[in-house]
C-alpha cells in the first residue's frame, strides 16, 4: 500500500432508523495514525520523505495525522499498513506489537469496524542527539 491515502467512501449500515452511515477512508487512516502516534517508543510515523513532508506541514500549521498510516476499507472490515519511528533504544518488536493492538482497538471501538490486519513496518530508529548535534554544528557555522 502506498503511504497517501485515496479518498473513497464505504457506506456502513446503520443499526436504526434506517438510512446509511459513510465513512471515508481517510477519517480510518486518521484514528489509526493518532492511536500509533500516542503509543510510547514511537517517535514518529512514516519513512523519511513522508517526515519530511510533514515537518513541512508544521511549520505552516497543520499537522497529518494520517501520515505513514494506509487502508484499505471494506463493507466490514479494515487493513491497515502503517510505517514508524521508534525511539532508541525501545525494543522493537514490543514497539510494533503494541502499535498494533492500539490501532486495533481504535479501530474496533472508535470506527465500528472489524480489523483484517494490521501491518506494523518500523523505518527508522531515532537516536537523541544525532538531530541535536547537525543543529549544534549549524549555529557554529552562523
Amino acid at each position: 500500500m502506498a503511504e497517501n491515502t485515496t479518498v473513497t467512501t464505504t457506506p456502513v449500515t446503520a443499526t436504526k432508523g434506517g438510512g446509511s452511515t459513510v465513512i471515508v477512508d481517510a477519517v480510518v487512516a486518521k484514528v489509526a495514525g493518532i492511536a500509533a502516534a500516542e503509543v510510547p517508543g514511537v517517535h514518529a510515523l512514516g519513512g523519511g520523505a513522508a517526515r519530511v513532508i510533514g515537518n513541512i506541514r508544521q511549520a505552516v500549521g497543520s499537522k497529518d495525522y494520517a501520515q505513514g498510516v494506509s487502508v484499505e476499507v471494506g463493507e466490514t472490515e479494515v487493513a491497515a499498513d502503517i510505517a514508524i519511528q521508534v525511539d532508541y533504544p525501545e525494543q522493537l518488536q514490543r514497539v510494533a506489537s503494541n502499535v498494533r493492538a492500539a490501532v486495533h482497538q481504535a479501530i474496533t471501538e472508535l470506527v465500528g469496524m472489524k480489523v483484517a490486519e494490521i501491518n506494523v513496518t518500523v523505518v527508522d530508529v531515532f537516536i537523541p542527539g544525532d538531530d541535536d548535534e547537525d543543529e549544534a554544528t549549524d549555529s557554529r557555522v552562523s
